[in-house]
């Protein structure tokens, strides 16, 4: 079965866990390194013949738009992952549509492609911000990959469902593809291990990832989707200070990122997003939250 490969495309500096130690002001002020570590990712990729969904940062493409036409170019899918990678339920609606509005049409203006998926900066699509869907909807997406199904101190919405299915919205109807789970049974209660990518890749064995995705596809019959980015292939970034679980968060065995993506590459099948949602019929799941 095939599986959804994305990449979130912003740089070190512009992780939330760090926000309270690197201004936005200063973003300019700090060295550029996104542009080589995805020229990296786009090598390894047609190495292992795989397509995958690139959610690029606004404010990455208008420094380095020749990046993004070079993603493209090489027959990857450009989705949205904002402008100024804010968190959606901190900034409110009007700041958001102004966001994700600048960010679309600047990535559609670079690649000469309509833009269809985005995905909200740290998942920040929750039950506090649901209103952002029918800003998409309104907006032109037609798919979206910002519900996390698990409980966390950022994000996440723990009984959303786990697979792919349409919401309902008053603005109309919008395709989610949420970040792959894996349900496990700790002291007789059910919880969902988060096996999507990002910094659990780097947390857990590769063969967790691996086995739980398998299951995915194979008792499940679902896609699953795998996550990273272009700075978790980078140990050699500069270094900011910030709290302990910040850093823990951030630099987390980033020497052993890309060899756990060349083990999962060639172990499981992936494609673009937008691939894996022309094949995989929706059926009946129609998920209406207000």
């Amino acid at each position: 079965m095939l599986n959804a490969l994305t990449i979130d495309v912003e740089d070190y500096f512009h992780v939330t866990a760090f926000e309270r130690h690197v201004r936005r002001d200063e973003w300019d002020n700090y060295e550029l390194r996104v542009e080589a570590n995805t020229r990296r990712i786009l090598d390894l990729l047609d190495e292992f013949n795989i397509r995958a969904t690139f959610f690029v940062l606004g404010w990455v493409a208008e420094r380095v738009p020749e990046m993004v036409r070079n993603i493209s170019g090489r027959g990857h899918e450009i989705a949205c992952h904002g402008y100024g990678h804010e968190l959606v339920y901190r900034i409110g609606p009007e700041r958001f549509r102004d966001d994700v509005r600048k960010s679309k049409a600047l990535l559609e203006d670079i690649c000469g492609e309509p833009v269809a998926g985005y995905r909200a900066p740290s998942y920040s699509i929750t039950n506090k911000s649901l209103w952002a869907l029918d800003i998409l909807i309104e907006e032109g997406f037609s798919y979206d990959s910002s519900i996390f199904p698990v409980l966390h101190d950022t994000y996440g919405i723990p009984d959303a469902p786990r697979f792919l299915h349409e919401i309902v919205r008053p603005s109309g109807v919008i395709k989610e593809f949420p970040l792959s789970t894996l349900p496990v049974t700790v002291g007789g209660k059910e919880h969902r291990l988060p096996i999507a990518g990002g910094g659990y890749l780097r947390l857990l064995p590769s063969w967790v990832v691996s086995r739980g995705m398998r299951r995915i596809n194979t008792v499940e019959r679902e896609p699953a989707v795998l996550y990273f980015h272009p700075w978790e292939i980078d140990p050699e970034q500069p270094r900011i200070r910030a709290g302990l679980k910040s850093q823990f968060r951030h630099y987390l065995n980033l020497h052993r990122t890309e060899g756990k993506l060349k083990a999962l590459f060639g172990e499981l099948s992936f494609t673009r997003m937008n691939d894996v949602l022309s094949i995989k019929p929706i059926e009946t799941r129609l998920v209406e939250i207000s």
